[in-house]
């Protein structure tokens, strides 16, 4: 390479520096401004998760500590002044006092206070659908059996979060109304349902036994 090659080649490399900081110089704010947005996004994502777990815990911990009361009307009055963080806490937060309600004797504020749950249509469906499947078996439900069928049925819908808790309430109306053979096929039914849970398959094996009936062969 001869030396006049050489010295344009230096010049040009020169240019391009020097376009390059006028560049930068120009619009390296913009670079700048996106590293700052991306660090602040990344820190304020990291801040809200670890407050959300904070306040999570929080509410957490309340709960434990009210429910150590040896009195019943006590972990009411104590999980009555918690304050959820969320609207499902705040679900939750209401089927355990209405549990404790009703171990405190007040079976219809317990009923009256899942209904309210169950009704709520802010709430997703599957904290809505235990509230009521809660308040349904209440014995101070003032629905009729027919009524109660209507709801469960709904309730055993295929894929249903609560099909098969349902289907057992379903039974237990199929025995309260005479139909042994009804409710036998259905609890056998739900021996052979393949999410079926070790609690479930002891009740309805149990209740099977006890209406005289056979387990039949999955």
């Amino acid at each position: 390479m001869s030396e006049t090659d050489s010295f344009i080649e230096e010049v040009t490399e020169e240019v391009r520096r020097d376009r390059l900081f006028a560049l930068m110089r120009r619009y390296g704010w913009i670079a700048v401004l996106a590293v700052l947005l991306l660090v602040g996004g990344t820190a304020y994502r990291e801040y809200t998760r670890a407050a959300e777990q904070a306040k999570a815990q929080a509410f957490g911990d309340a709960i434990l500590a009210a429910l150590e009361s040896d009195e019943a009307s006590d972990r009411v009055a104590a999980l009555d002044q918690i304050e959820a963080p969320t609207e499902e806490g705040a679900a939750v937060l209401d089927m355990l006092i209405a549990a404790e309600d009703a171990l405190a004797g007040n079976g219809a504020a317990a009923a009256e206070r899942l209904n309210a749950t169950a009704t709520d249509g802010d709430l997703p469906e599957i904290y809505r659908q235990i509230a009521s499947f809660k308040a349904l078996t209440r014995p101070e439900s003032t629905l009729s059996a027919d009524e109660r069928r209507v709801a469960f049925e709904a309730m055993a819908a295929p894929g249903a979060p609560l099909r098969l808790l349902a289907e057992e309430q379903l039974a237990l109306l199929d025995i309260e109304a005479g139909d042994t053979d009804a409710a036998l096929t259905r609890l056998n039914a739900i021996l052979g349902d393949s999410e079926l849970t070790a609690g479930l398959r002891r009740r309805a094996s149990q209740l099977i036994v006890a209406l005289g009936g056979e387990i039949e062969a999955s």
